[in-house]
């Protein structure tokens, strides 16, 4: 098993909540950052692991990629895994 650091699009699982500067973001329930409105413009903030890129918002996380282990020594002609 090995594990590679990836980037997903988490942008329909993003909840926002208003407050004085904007708003706070949320995935499913947990703070991730704040969108915050100001007359020089508006800006995300968001924590590490979390990025903003053209409207999306994205999470980096490690992620199994290759076969997992628990399932390499199967017996398919016995009918166990």
């Amino acid at each position: 098993m090995v594990l590679e650091n990836k980037r997903l699009d988490i942008t329909d699982r993003v909840v926002g909540k208003l407050c004085e500067s904007g708003m706070d973001l949320y995935v499913e329930e947990e703070p991730i950052g704040k969108f915050i409105t100001s007359e020089e413009g508006n800006r995300f903030e968001l924590k590490n692991g979390y990025e903003q890129d053209q409207y999306r918002i994205f999470k980096y996380a490690d992620v199994t990629v290759g076969p997992d282990a628990k399932y390499v020594d199967c017996d398919y002609e016995n009918g166990w895994c």
